[in-house]
């Protein structure tokens, strides 16, 4: 048996064996290899190359070479993928002779690494590439005191107007800047304004996910804006519940956002209550207040899950308040002047959007929204020892809107949107002069309608991921004027590197006179300005750097001498920069914006063209933050400079109309913020002084009506002082304090 074994291992195993070895060689003798490029023959490291159905691949080397051997033979498929490139595949025959070839492979397209639009806005906040202000950023910038608006004034663009009322950018005025919630138009932003004192903004910072700040070149989406744009996006779904309680010298606040179990839905709402009664009587007031003003507001939201794609979202506020002052005036000799204002203001907005189709690749947004205000003013003087004499003003305006937009993409990043809007608005003005008029015992009503109808269309068409150009136009009909315009706008953006940009954009932006003149000529026609911007942006997470160069030209701007018409014009031009640094002092947080502004207007009653009373050449803003983590303190303060603004003199010629200007404003504002973090709640103690330098703010001048007097408009007081503590319950955030670094 032993012998049998033997003769068949020796005559048929160990042949078989040994010709099965001398062919295993002869099986992996088949090469394949080459070299891997990007589209600018740079050699690409670490690419992954392999034959499809196989283990046979290999990985490139620094020089972009790669090299492996297979067993395989015939036509066969081979599979190319890297980290930031289109995947690709070759079909190549193996033979006996050595495979080389030459793979180029595209740089893959998609959001994180395209180009953005980025002409006219720039980043205050690393979370996102478009331009966005934190709420952290917004709360914790020394003297905007916890003001979106407020905070916007530290940017570039941005004029220093703290007696009026508005945000005023590049040359234009406070009425040509306007302000969006969740694309929906806001028609009061502000609060009522109040003679030689500016008003705030009247929204919570915390409602919002982001501010986007656009001083010109918008999207083809809004209208009605000469200026700039200001666009709040609303929060989505929380992460979780929460409450706030916020006690301060001025306000007494409280709040609730409450997310379902499920997580698919939520509600929220805030109440606050102001009275500036205790601190008028700690500081004292170039004004005196015969009832300082107070305010109530509240405000409700609730967000909807309505399916993976779709969300339902609703905000809306109610507020009311009331003041009463009298103040130095130079109209009538031996009075003062009065003005007293009871205001009630309403706002609602609803939004919804969901992804449409078989693949849903349609986006439909629509958008409803509701403003609307009234204000009973009295306004006029009080001569010593005597009655006041008061013209009585009734003026009530409603806006209703209905927004719907259709978003279908274009290949990977391209795509295209178009919608309409429509608008119906109100002003009801009744005007009661004082007893003491010729018009006496007479009543003056004004009232203005207009249906105000848009249709626009604009696309995102990306020739490559570091090029995109955006082409819109917007069309607009106000049947008050029984006006159309056609607004083309075109903006372009080419990315320099990972973080660096160059983007330009062009437009027209129209815009309808104010009201208070349109209820006496409704017949005049739009307002148009041209913009032109050129910018250049540099956004990482430690840095991040912008110049603007801008101009822009103003055309049918509204004249009201010899007639009311829109014939003036005017332009502005100039040059912007931005800087902000996160790294190179730790903890420490500092941004840096400058603004040389050159701007004319021949508008209202100008003679001719000249530089416009709210605008400074210079404008210099210094913001600096630094958070001292083993106190849990955050320290902030911000120093503004605007050079002096011109003011009308009656007792120069007409050759030297707005030739005078106010002296320079200069402003040190500082804040300390103590951070206390428990198992359940976050407290932040603040507090916080507006010049602190006690500087004289001399914002404008009044005259006598025969000129013989001079009176200067200053700050209500050399100081603002605040103290106050917020609480938040549920949420911890002072991880998100230390990230921002306050």
């Amino acid at each position: 048996m032993i012998i049998l074994y033997k003769i068949i291992l020796v005559k048929y195993i160990i042949p078989i064996l040994l010709s099965i070895l001398s062919a295993l060689p002869a099986l992996a003798q088949h090469k394949v290899g080459g070299t891997i490029t990007d589209n600018h023959h740079h050699p690409l490291a670490g690419a992954n190359i392999y034959l499809e159905g196989t283990f046979d691949g290999a990985t490139s080397a620094e020089d972009g070479t790669f090299s492996f051997t297979t067993d395989a033979t015939g036509k066969q498929t081979l599979l190319i993928s890297q980290l930031g490139f289109q995947k690709d595949s070759l079909q190549i025959q193996i033979e006996k002779t050595p495979v080389h070839i030459q793979i180029i492979l595209k740089e893959s397209i998609n959001k994180l690494n395209a180009v953005t639009i980025s002409a006219g806005s720039f980043s205050i906040s690393d979370k996102s590439k478009n331009t966005v202000l934190s709420p952290l950023d917004i709360v914790t910038t020394a003297g905007a005191a916890a003001d979106p608006m407020a905070a916007l004034r530290t940017l570039p663009g941005a004029q220093q107007v703290p007696n009026q009322t508005g945000l005023f950018i590049q040359g234009g005025t406070g009425e040509e800047t306007k302000a969006f919630i969740d694309g929906m138009e806001v028609l009061h932003p502000f609060y009522s304004a109040t003679p030689q004192i500016g008003s705030r903004g009247r929204f919570n910072p915390f409602l919002f996910s982001g501010t986007l700040f656009s001083s010109g070149g918008y999207s083809a989406q809004y209208g009605g804006a000469m200026s700039a744009a200001v666009i709040l996006t609303s929060n989505d779904l929380p992460q979780q519940s929460s409450a706030t309680l916020g006690v301060s010298s001025v306000v007494l606040s409280g709040g609730i956002d409450q997310l379902s179990k499920n997580k698919k839905a939520s509600y929220g709402g805030d109440i606050s209550y102001v009275n500036l009664w205790p601190y008028f009587q700690l500081v004292s007031q170039k004004q005196d207040w015969s009832l300082p003003p107070y305010d109530l507001n509240a405000d409700a939201n609730f967000r909807i899950k309505t399916s993976p794609t779709g969300i339902l979202k609703f905000y809306g506020y109610a507020d009311f308040n009331k003041l009463q002052l009298g103040y130095p005036g130079v109209d009538h000799p031996n009075s003062n002047d009065m003005f007293s204002d009871k205001n009630a203001n309403g706002y609602t907005n609803m939004t919804y959007q969901e992804s449409l189709g078989k693949n849903k690749d349609w986006r439909l947004y629509v958008g409803t929204a509701y403003n609307t205000n009234t204000d009973w003013i009295k306004t006029g003087y009080q001569p010593k020892g005597e009655s006041p004499v008061l013209d009585t003003i009734k003026e009530y305006t409603q806006l209703s809107e209905g927004k719907f937009m259709l978003t279908h993409p274009i290949g990977v990043l391209s795509d295209i949107r178009f919608g309409l809007s429509y608008q119906y608005e109100t002003d009801n003005t009744t005007y009661s002069p004082a007893d003491t008029t010729v018009s006496a015992g007479y009543t003056f009503k004004n009232n203005l309608y207009d249906n105000y109808t848009a249709a626009f269309a604009e696309t995102d068409l990306y020739f490559t991921p570091k090029f995109v150009t955006r082409i819109g136009v917007r069309g607009e009909y106000s049947s008050m004027l029984n006006k159309y315009d056609l607004a083309p706008r075109l903006s372009l953006a080419y990315k320099l590197g990972e973080a660096t940009q160059l983007s330009a954009a062009w437009g027209d932006f129209y815009e309808k006179p104010d009201n208070q003149y349109l209820l006496f000529h409704p017949d005049v026609g739009f307002m148009k300005a041209q913009h032109y911007i050129l910018t250049f942006q540099h956004i990482s997470q430690e840095y991040t750097w912008h110049v603007d160069l801008f101009y822009k030209k103003y055309y049918s701007l509204l004249k009201t001498v010899p007639d009311t018409s829109t014939t003036g014009s005017g332009y502005a031009r100039g040059i912007e920069f931005f800087w902000r640094d996160r790294k190179t002092i730790k903890n420490g947080d500092y941004w840096i914006s400058y603004t040389y502004l050159d701007t004319k207007r021949n508008y209202l009653n100008y003679p001719y063209e000249v530089q416009p009373p709210f605008a400074s050449k210079n404008t210099l803003n210094v913001v600096y933050k630094q958070f001292i983590p083993s106190i849990m303190t955050n320290l902030s303060g911000t120093y503004t400079f605007a050079g002096g603004k011109p003011y009308y003199n009656p007792n120069n010629p007409e050759n030297k109309f707005m030739s005078d200007r106010t002296p320079p404003l200069s402003t040190l504002s500082l804040s300390a913020a103590y951070l206390i973090k428990g198992k359940k709640t976050f407290t932040v103690l603040v507090f916080s002084v507006n010049n602190v330098l006690g500087s004289n703010q001399v914002y404008d001048y009044q005259f006598s009506p025969d000129g013989s007097e001079r009176m200067a408009i200053t700050a209500p007081a050399k100081r603002f002082y605040f103290v106050g503590a917020f609480f938040s319950f549920g949420i911890d955030r002072s991880q998100d304090v230390i990230n921002n670094n306050l």
